[in-house]
């Protein structure tokens, strides 16, 4: 059976971490997960030298005929979201698109997917940086700005930087099963799946002493999930009034305190679930849920599936 080939397109003023992450996934040997792995090329879209951040020189050994076999493609960071991408590049993405491979982004990347139309009538984000610029300047993309990485299908865009490993992860996921891209993750040293959009890293300013007690007030609700929590509740204890509590949860994560704790009882019915044969309702329990059918509706909302979905496909893979 032919190998999925995942093709990194490498181009003058290379956005090097965007680069890396994309050879980190795709180009490394894993013997250890005793699957078929992907295949990878670096493919140079432009004539040399390809001058990357950081004053390294890349050396592309392939050249854009290799676009007409790729699988998947990797647009790393592009090198000025107001430049234009050259005509050729774009139609070798239009290509690429015509005969159904799949295409990614990451961070200013989707500037080159935007230009070349394959984004047109779809959701895209990007970082926050540039999310207003690509929204005025493609109208008929509908930009998701807090989304680290939007999936649709056979063309998904990831925000900035770091997202872009989200994203990568979520493609080897979606290729291999949860259990391989688990392991994948652990390798790299990072979660299989972040919680949350990019609302949570813009740079608000807070003063230091709320800073302080909003701190403290979530390092506690992480240890007593159990408990009953209200806004009154939380606001009383963090010693700030329920409005401001309110005001400094949106700033610091993008979600209101309710939501905030919400997702963190999730992430820990996530942990407790991949534990063999722990009861659905001590899971609940614990977690501070109260009831089996609070939890399920608040599991499927935020993780997409099924507690027993997700227990059969986690369960004793970490």
């Amino acid at each position: 059976m032919k190998k999925h080939l995942v093709v990194a397109l490498a181009y003058d003023r290379l956005c090097t971490f965007e680069f890396g992450c994309t050879v980190e996934l795709f180009a490394l040997e894993r013997p250890e997960l005793e699957v078929d792995w992907y295949d990878f090329a670096v493919c140079a879209v432009e004539p040399g030298p390809i001058r990357a951040a950081g004053g390294i020189t890349v050396q592309a050994p392939y050249t854009p005929e290799l676009l007409e076999r790729a699988d998947t493609i990797v647009i790393p960071g592009w090198r000025d979201a107001d430049e234009l991408p050259p005509p050729a590049m774009l139609e070798l993405i239009r290509a690429a698109h015509r005969r159904g491979a799949r295409l990614c982004s990451i961070c200013s990347g989707v500037f080159v997917l935007a230009a070349a139309g394959v984004l047109d009538g779809q959701r895209a984000t990007t970082h926050w940086r540039y999310a207003d610029r690509l929204a005025q300047r493609y109208p008929r993309i509908q930009v998701q700005p807090d989304h680290l990485y939007v999936d649709n299908g056979q063309v998904i865009t990831a925000a900035g930087s770091a997202a872009g490993l989200d994203m990568l992860l979520h493609l080897v996921r979606r290729d291999y099963g949860a259990k391989v891209g688990n392991q994948v993750a652990q390798r790299l040293v990072v979660a299989p799946h972040r919680e949350g959009g990019q609302a949570q890293f813009l740079p608000r300013p807070m003063a230091q002493g709320e800073q302080g007690r909003l701190s403290r007030l979530m390092d506690w609700l992480r240890s007593h999930p159990g408990q009953q929590h209200t806004v009154a509740s939380m606001a009383e204890r963090a010693a700030m009034s329920p409005r401001t509590l309110q005001r400094q949860f949106q700033q610091a994560t993008g979600l209101g305190p309710v939501e905030w704790l919400t997702r963190e009882r999730v992430a820990l019915v996530k942990e407790m679930l991949e534990v063999p044969d722990v009861p659905l309702a001590q899971i609940a329990e614990r977690a501070g849920f109260g009831s089996e059918e609070s939890l399920r509706h608040h599991f499927r909302r935020l993780a997409a599936t099924t507690p027993g979905a997700y227990r059969r496909r986690f369960s004793g893979t970490i």
